[in-house]
């Protein structure tokens, strides 16, 4: 799991705390239904809040004990460790859901490693955003598990993601690359993800931490969006934005919400025109370890416009020339829509979905 670059503060400690998250949650409205909602701005009732739709919910979320998990993971054992983040480390582990369950499941397990409250109210915002969400290309929550007191435990269990994160995958130098065809699936489940988040749920949701890290990938490559611990819930009413202290992961947060804390879901579609280079690339969206005029991906990238004689340049030479040039000058030209400066230029997600599948159904002449 790549390691966050996060140079932002993190979450102010204005901003609004929720309740604590209970032992179970019932499944989530399906799309067309909170679709339905949504679409009935007239209506008098503002729309609930996460937590309070959090509060709902039963029979989802399973609440375990700190021992069920330490012994799951061997007392955290080292060798079972996949990964480490802000948040803290991530184990493989085998468990039951329920007594009845004969055959324990593979699960992944992340244990909060800092103490404090911010690192709590990251965990308490990943339960309730995962407990109330429902979509494909999101990581499914299992369980959880608080204890509090002197030796405060915060942990998450999740469904386990074979094939590790996007990051991995582009940056790696030693696996395989990502065919072509992979990787314009891997976009548009990634984009109906934050598409989902944005304009399917009664409330609006925005990631505030889109990266290729932070997209999972399952045993046949489908995309699901992780890590919920910064996302925040949408302007509501006539307001055009949330107003917040910014966090997030350098070179991939929006110029406008740096500079101004104002956060909207234009901001996570910045985040997502610079994936849309990595992913075109297989270069990093920072990378001091390249010349000067190339460490940041998109200054670097503008000079060689899809449409120009040199466009070819910047994609990732592991494709070995195995992809549709046109595809990639489309995607380019939607990347740059994702990027530009005024936010209310950029495209809506639903807007980049439709785009990726126009790209897909024209680009299927087989290649691998």
């Amino acid at each position: 799991m790549m390691k966050c670059l996060s140079i932002f503060h993190s979450k102010s400690a204005g901003e609004k705390s929720s309740s604590e998250p209970k032992d179970e949650n019932r499944p989530s409205k399906s799309k067309s239904a909170t679709s339905s909602v949504k679409s009935a701005g007239s209506v008098s009732s503002s729309p609930r809040s996460i937590p309070e739709i959090y509060k709902e919910k039963e029979h989802t979320l399973k609440k375990f004990s700190f021992s069920d998990l330490r012994n799951a993971t061997s007392n955290f054992n080292k060798l079972l460790k996949i990964g480490e983040g802000g948040f803290g480390s991530v184990y493989k582990a085998r468990i039951r859901l329920s007594e009845t369950q004969i055959d324990p499941i593979v699960v992944a397990i992340k244990r909060l490693n800092k103490q404090g409250m911010q690192g709590h109210k990251e965990w308490q915002t990943e339960v309730q955003f995962l407990g109330v969400v429902d979509h494909r290309n999101l990581v499914k929550l299992l369980g959880y598990c608080s204890v509090d007191g002197d030796r405060m435990q915060r942990l998450l269990v999740y469904e386990y993601m074979p094939n590790k994160s996007l990051a991995v995958h582009l940056f790696s130098s030693t696996l395989p690359p990502l065919s072509w065809n992979t990787r314009l699936q891997i976009c548009l489940g990634a984009a109906e993800g934050l598409a989902y988040l944005h304009e399917g749920l009664e409330t609006q949701v925005i990631f505030r931490d889109f990266k290729t890290s932070n997209v999972l990938l399952d045993e046949k490559f489908n995309a699901k969006l992780s890590d919920f611990g910064l996302a925040r819930e949408g302007p509501q009413g006539d307001r055009t934005h949330v107003s917040t202290m910014p966090v997030g992961t350098y070179g991939y947060a929006a110029p406008e919400y740096i500079e101004t804390g104002h956060l909207k879901s234009k901001s996570d579609v910045w985040s997502f025109g610079v994936v849309l280079f990595e992913i075109l690339t297989g270069r990093q969206a920072v990378d001091r370890n390249r010349p000067k005029g190339e460490q940041k991906l998109i200054e670097w990238v503008k000079r060689f416009p899809a449409d120009s004689k040199n466009f070819g340049i910047i994609m990732d030479k592991r494709l070995n020339n195995k992809y549709s040039v046109d595809a990639a000058r489309k995607i380019a030209k939607l990347g740059v829509k994702c990027l530009y400066k005024n936010p209310n230029d950029r495209p809506t997600m639903r807007q980049v979905v439709k785009g990726l599948r126009d790209v897909i159904s024209e680009s299927e002449i087989g290649l691998v």
